[in-house]
């Protein structure tokens, strides 16, 4: 089966590669900065849990939680918007109410519901970018915290005002934090797509270093043996 690759990432990779970008804005490998654990956590849990968070265009925040010890499972998908409307075509003209975002099955007895959300802010996405996340536009890019319950709900916003009260980024984070209504899983393609095209244009300037970063910042948690992109350093 031939595999179906997204006509505009590709074109925005190669613009990238060239030097420019959709949104003018040229992709740069920069060193972040790990931001602070959060002062709460959530309370100790039984058996696997699930987190969905958005920010960005899904590859490559799957590729860094697939990278981090505890994360037993992560699906590309769509969540925000209803059933009739995800399907990546839809979503990808931006009125479908959807974000891409992706589900993280993890064992809490090996990361927290904590430690994900650090994990997320400090590499997966940037939380000061409103209705884009680099070179993607639109708010099927949007960033959003989708909690699943009142203790998720509880520790990701003690977490962002923790964040905007220690001025941890340059502006203030517009993360949205919003129930999640449903978990739609995308089409079979973006699965594991940085895994199966590391050297898809788009994954080398965007979504590699982000896995490098979690590798630099997070070593105790960063798993080598799972690696799905080239994480060599330059």
């Amino acid at each position: 089966m031939t595999t179906r690759l997204p006509r505009l990432r590709l074109l925005a990779g190669l613009m990238l590669a060239a030097g420019t970008t959709a949104c003018g804005v040229v992709a740069a490998d920069s060193a972040p900065v790990a931001a602070p654990a959060p002062a709460i956590d959530a309370a100790p849990a039984q058996g696997d849990q699930v987190a969905v968070f958005a920010g960005g265009c899904f590859w490559g925040v799957e590729s860094v939680f697939e990278h981090v010890k505890g994360v037993k499972k992560v699906w590309s998908g769509y969540a925000g918007g209803n059933a009739d409307t995800a399907d990546y075509e839809t979503v990808s003209g931006g009125r479908s109410g959807h974000a891409e975002s992706v589900k993280i099955v993890y064992d809490p007895a090996k990361v927290s519901y904590g430690k994900l959300l650090q994990v997320f802010f400090s590499v997966a996405a940037d939380p000061t970018q409103l209705n884009r996340q680099g070179p993607d536009v639109g708010t099927q890019y949007r960033s959003v915290i989708f909690y699943g319950n009142d203790e998720q709900k509880r520790v990701a916003g003690a977490y962002i005002a923790q964040l905007d009260q220690a001025h941890v980024f340059r502006a203030p984070i517009v993360t949205q934090l919003v129930p999640l209504k449903a978990f739609y899983m995308a089409e079979a393609y973006h699965q594991d797509f940085a895994r199966l095209h590391p050297d898809y244009p788009y994954i080398v300037i965007n979504d590699a270093p982000k896995v490098r970063h979690l590798k630099e910042l997070f070593p105790a948690e960063y798993k080598p043996e799972e690696s799905v992109v080239d994480v060599r350093l330059h």
